[in-house]
């Protein structure tokens, strides 16, 4: 398929008019209600929460350039990606891992830079890095972006004496010699964590364990792991299941139980399969459709999960911290294959759409998740080349949702008609719903057809509106990407093609787009 670099400008009228062209030959029909007088939980913002691997170029030239780059930088973190991540509002930052954390012994990342030992970076391209960016720079990069830290620590490689030690350093207010370490390190006070990880995939890069032997190895690990600050105490989240490993989180719920508040859940969109899983920007429409039914799968996961937590922990005090999740496509011709760097579509921004909209109606149960990666790895926000940088499809859904952090979920029912391609068929719309602080209703919707409209009927028992806004993402092809040379071809508009209604609103969703309204 022909790659596009045209801007998109894209409104209803505009739809109508390649419609007329034959683009967009027919519309279908879809009804929503919006429960707007039973508002649910709280929709977490953390749910919106990012991941930030040593892999690639993910933390050096993503984050760090160091102190001496012409690249604008504060501190050594480049300043360019600091200020587009703040208007996404990033709740929360997992790091250093993902493989990596479980080889990363964090006392080599300490101290002058210049006397940090190097290492090899086993798992992500072989390649030594020189630890140049370590806990200190992990939250000065936190703090620049006021983001809450999420540390995993290191149970495939590490000790129990060592986790306890890194968890003193960065917490302890004490006079004691993991706070005075880091106090002679430059930083008097200690920092404010919340999240931590106790492990990553135990089940393979992490140690290759049973869930018996995981369960066994959090509970000693995570005695040593001390609340030093008692009225900020240490959120753990133990290593969870991947995928369809739904015995790994019914041995973990009853043999750990609430010695966690977290377990986490793995879950990455292969389009293909994972020896060819397909290109991130060449691909038809069996393979849009291939990959958005692999999306829809978290609904299930997510619920089938959530079912066997249940039964242990009915009052859901256990979050469900989808920590590592997104599409994972063959790297760019030409590229390192072991640095996962991958280019993001219109596809991409539909798969970060169906997901969104799935945690959030999952609120319940789901506290935080953490799409892979934040910049240059994987389902990105950011793309970076020396001095350029640029913010994909998937940036713009994530800046257009931050109108659910923290609001009601509020239930809807849809019925909309089915979409087919090759064989497969998933639904054509996908949506979620939520009240703000402010009486503002907010509702997501993705059209998941790329040939077709649909024309939405919608009924909000429980307000009136007197407005209906909003803004959509689509462009004129489904590989649409931004392009260093291009970086606007896919970026969010003002939509039109919405309005009030006696006991409601109607609106007519593009295809293959992501659409949020706002109605008072």
């Amino acid at each position: 398929m022909m790659k596009t670099r045209m801007p998109v400008r894209f409104h209803v009228a505009a739809a109508l008019l390649l419609a007329g062209l034959g683009v967009q030959a027919q519309t279908n029909n879809a009804t929503l209600i919006v429960q707007a007088d039973t508002p649910g939980p709280e929709i977490s913002r953390m749910i919106y929460g990012q991941f930030a691997e040593h892999l690639g170029r993910c933390i050096y030239e993503g984050f760090w350039v160091g102190e001496d780059s012409p690249i604008p930088n504060t501190r050594g973190i480049r300043n360019d990606v600091v200020q587009a991540l703040k208007k996404i509002k990033v709740p929360v930052l997992r790091w250093p891992g993902g493989c990596f954390a479980d080889e990363y012994h964090w006392k080599d990342g300490i101290g002058p830079r210049e006397k940090r030992p190097a290492m090899i970076n086993t798992h992500w391209g072989g390649v030594v890095e020189n630890n140049h960016f370590g806990t200190h720079e992990f939250f000065d990069l936190c703090e620049q972006l006021g983001t809450e830290p999420y540390v995993c620590g290191n149970v495939g490689s590490g000790t129990v004496q060592e986790m306890m030690e890194w968890v003193e350093y960065m917490t302890s207010n004490a006079d004691s010699p993991m706070a005075n370490l880091r106090r002679q390190n430059g930083r008097e006070q200690p920092w404010k964590l919340k999240y931590f990880g106790v492990g990553n995939e135990s089940w393979g890069c992490g140690g290759s364990m049973t869930p018996e032997f995981y369960a066994d190895n959090f509970k000693r690990y995570n005695t040593f792991v001390k609340n030093y600050d008692r009225e900020n105490p240490l959120y753990r989240i133990a290593c969870g299941a991947s995928d369809f490993d739904y015995r790994w989180t019914e041995v973990l719920s009853a043999n750990v139980g609430r010695r966690m508040q977290g377990l986490s859940l793995h879950y990455y969109t292969v389009p293909g399969n994972w020896q060819h899983k397909g290109s991130a920007t060449e691909f038809g429409e069996s393979d849009w459709i291939a990959t958005l039914r692999k999306a829809l799968v978290m609904d299930e996961l997510v619920t089938r999960h959530a079912a066997l937590m249940d039964k242990s922990d009915p009052e859901k005090r256990i979050g469900m911290i989808v920590d590592e999740w997104g599409i994972w496509h063959d790297v760019e011709p030409g590229t390192n294959p072991g640095f996962l760097y991958q280019q993001n579509t219109l596809r991409d921004a539909l798969v970060a759409g169906v997901t969104l909209n799935i945690f959030n109606q999952h609120a319940d149960r789901v506290k935080m998740a953490n799409i892979a990666q934040t910049v240059n790895v994987l389902q990105s926000m950011i793309l970076t080349d020396k001095e350029r940088m640029l913010v994909t499809p998937t940036y713009h859904v994530f800046e257009m949702f931050t109108v659910h952090h923290d609001a009601r979920l509020l239930p809807t029912e849809l019925a909309c008609g089915d979409y087919g391609s090759g064989g497969d068929t998933i639904p054509s719309v996908n949506v979620s719903a939520s009240r703000n602080k402010a009486g503002v209703v907010h509702v997501t919707l993705c059209n998941l057809n790329p040939n077709t409209a649909v024309n939405l009927a919608c009924r909000v028992p429980g307000l009136k509106p007197g407005s209906v806004s909003g803004r959509v993402l689509t462009a004129p092809e489904m590989n649409t990407h931004n392009t260093f040379d291009a970086p606007d071809a896919v970026q969010p508009v003002s939509f039109d093609g919405a309005r009030i209604t006696g006991d409601g609103f109607a609106a007519t969703l593009p295809a293959k787009s992501v659409v949020v309204l706002e109605l008072k």
